[in-house]
């Protein structure tokens, strides 16, 4: 066995009647993981035991536990968050499944703020379902900057080979144009730039910047806001020495692949990024939260109710979520052990050439 750190990864349930456990179960079937992180999943025992029979997992072991202090290494860990034994509809959007999807989130961000476990994967939610008084957000992100008591953080989407960032998420698109503020912009790319070098170990990031209209505005004839609002932010953030560049028309970037030559993209909207994003890079892209005080990663796909108990869900981005996860917190490390010993830094940048 490595002799390297091995993480404890809490996980939640997300929506029971979803692919959330499907492709966790699917990810946790390969044993090698385990060489890397301990999973931590915090829901019912009953709860996998049903989908484990659905999908005939019948391989797949776990173990049960009343909190982290009394979890076993090298194995799927479940700790049972309450004691009701609700019914399982796959396929199905109800209640049921939103309920049990905050119980999950809520006992999992305890630990998390707490430093029982280092990093969180959150499975799919329903954003509609799981509303509810003390969850009134449009997905994991707002809920955990308020537990964290942050003012501002980034939707981060990244792969191997292409990481975007949002200005707006789940904004309606006819209130999109009115959120395009210069602070805003300015925001989004210092969390960027400070994730860029913090949790991908990236000294010198290079940010491009897309455009609000069509053309990037065509000096004013096809919308203001690049004129207003996203060149003088991006003006801004340069003398504040984020090395950003734009704005560019999402279609020409994205079309020429001149996205390659930049360490992150930064999208005025939710679709104009995750639409070339989920196109390139589907299966193995994942959601990342940054600007959060910790390590909260997802896979950037929904509960899939179409498919669910089918079999058919692929387990790629879930498992790169874990990756992603367990790279980050070792980079975050690394940097630690860096600032506490500058020696190191002076060796690994010898190693690197």
């Amino acid at each position: 066995m490595s002799d390297h750190k091995k993480y404890l990864v809490g996980i939640t349930l997300g929506d029971m009647n979803g692919i959330g456990l499907e492709v966790m179960l699917k990810t946790f079937l390969d044993n090698r993981m385990y060489e890397w992180c301990t999973p931590v999943l915090y829901g019912s025992s009953k709860i996998v035991s049903f989908h484990r029979k659905v999908l005939n997992l019948g391989q797949f072991n776990f173990a049960q536990s009343r909190g982290v202090d009394k979890i076993q290494l090298n194995t799927f860990n479940i700790i049972n968050c309450w004691e009701d034994d609700p019914v399982v509809q796959l396929g199905q959007m109800n209640e049921t499944g939103g309920k049990y999807a905050f119980l999950s989130i809520e006992a999992a961000v305890k630990d998390l703020k707490e430093g029982k476990i280092d990093a969180l994967v959150t499975a799919p939610i329903n954003k509609k379902n799981i509303l509810r008084e003390n969850f009134q957000f449009a997905g994991h992100t707002g809920y955990l900057a308020q537990q964290a008591g942050v003012s501002d953080y980034c939707m981060f989407l990244c792969s191997n080979d292409l990481r975007v960032g949002l200005v707006t998420e789940h904004v309606p698109v006819s209130e999109i144009a009115q959120s395009i503020k210069k602070e805003k912009i300015i925001s989004k790319l210092d969390i960027i730039r400070k994730s860029l070098k913090l949790d991908f170990g990236i000294d010198k990031p290079k940010i491009a910047v897309l455009s609000l209209n069509p053309h990037a505005g065509d000096d004013g004839l096809i919308g203001k806001e690049e004129m207003d609002e996203i060149r003088p932010a991006i003006a801004e953030a340069k003398a504040k020495n984020i090395f950003a560049l734009g704005p560019y028309p999402a279609d020409g970037l994205f079309g020429s692949g001149n996205y390659k030559k930049f360490d992150a993209i930064l999208a005025m909207y939710h679709d104009q990024g995750l639409v070339p994003f989920k196109a390139l890079c589907f299966d193995s892209g994942v959601n990342y939260t940054a600007g959060l005080p910790f390590v909260r990663t997802s896979p950037d796909h929904g509960t899939g109710y179409d498919i669910a108990g089918k079999n058919l869900a692929r387990e790629d981005s879930f498992r790169e979520a874990v990756f992603l996860a367990v790279d980050i917190l070792k980079k975050r490390e690394n940097l630690k052990d860096m600032s506490a010993n500058p020696l190191k830094k002076t060796e690994m940048a010898k190693e690197r050439g």
